[in-house]
């Protein structure tokens, strides 16, 4: 597979008229054709082939060809031969670079959606520099939001502790949740895991990261060692909780999330050593 570079272009910049790619919303779904993943279509600056947008933006370059980002209005109908995806089903299809790029758009159009008003007087917002927005009356200004989120795989050596949320069905992920103000990312953990399930935790370390574009989190990933404590779960964010062992796991994450890449390199490489 072929991998391409792509630069981040920040408004006011705009392409040079000619050849494009796009990826194309249907409101807040991912336009694709019916036979492929979710891949970038071809158009010009202007508009891509066979659909016409409402809005558009520059979101950079993919080698020497512009990346153009564009939405349809959820009235729009489907042109035969197309499908709508949500965000989640299209990352799971996509790949990986594909993912990053409509991952980063998703983020971009749900920020353009909730930051019209000024949040401090509620007047329309004027663009700033880079993606930001200033307010004309008070002078408050924003930049696209990153909520930082703490997923954690703990295990004992042989065995994870793995959980379960309503609506998940028969499906299990790691211990997750937002970083608090004055809060490390391992203390954010440390507390995560104690309010979640009553475990303590030792030897907690950073292993990967991940954008998280539901709507605007960054995923950062840790593994860390039990410590001790008896299994109680918060009945308001888990339904059950248990430990699994490698050749006993239950359904898990999709591939793409960070969740099943953390349990993924524990199969293959077991835990770091302390």
């Amino acid at each position: 597979m072929t991998t391409f570079a792509f630069h981040r272009r920040y408004p006011p910049a705009q392409p040079a008229a000619g050849p494009a790619q796009w990826l194309v919303f249907h409101a807040t779904d991912v336009l694709a054709r019916a036979d492929t993943p979710p891949t970038l279509l071809p158009g010009t600056t202007q508009q891509p082939r066979d659909v016409a947008v409402e809005s558009a933006f520059f979101l950079g370059m993919r080698e020497d060809t512009p990346v153009m980002v564009g939405t349809l209005p959820a009235e729009y109908p489907l042109p035969p031969g197309w499908r709508v995806l949500n965000l989640r089903a299209a990352l799971g299809l996509a790949e990986a670079e594909i993912a990053s790029l409509l991952g980063y758009a998703a983020q971009l159009i749900y920020w353009q959606r909730t930051s019209r008003f000024c949040a401090s007087c509620a007047t329309p917002m004027l663009a700033n520099d880079s993606w930001g927005k200033k307010c004309p009356n008070c002078g408050y200004a924003i930049y696209p939001p990153v909520s930082p989120a703490t997923i954690v795989l703990i295990h004992d050596g042989e065995r994870i502790l793995l959980t379960t949320k309503d609506g998940w069905g028969k499906r299990y992920g790691l211990v997750a949740g937002f970083v608090e103000p004055g809060e490390s990312f391992e203390a954010c953990v440390a507390r995560e895991v104690h309010e979640e399930v009553g475990v303590d935790l030792t030897d907690i370390r950073y292993i990967a990261s991940q954008p998280w574009p539901f709507p605007h989190q960054i995923m950062v990933g840790f593994m860390a060692c039990y410590a001790g404590g008896e299994i109680v779960i918060d009945t308001n964010e888990l339904v059950g909780a248990g430990w699994f062992t490698r050749d006993a796991l239950p359904e898990l994450p999709p591939p793409f999330s960070i969740a099943r890449q953390l349990i993924e390199r524990w199969l293959r490489d077991g835990a770091p050593e302390p």
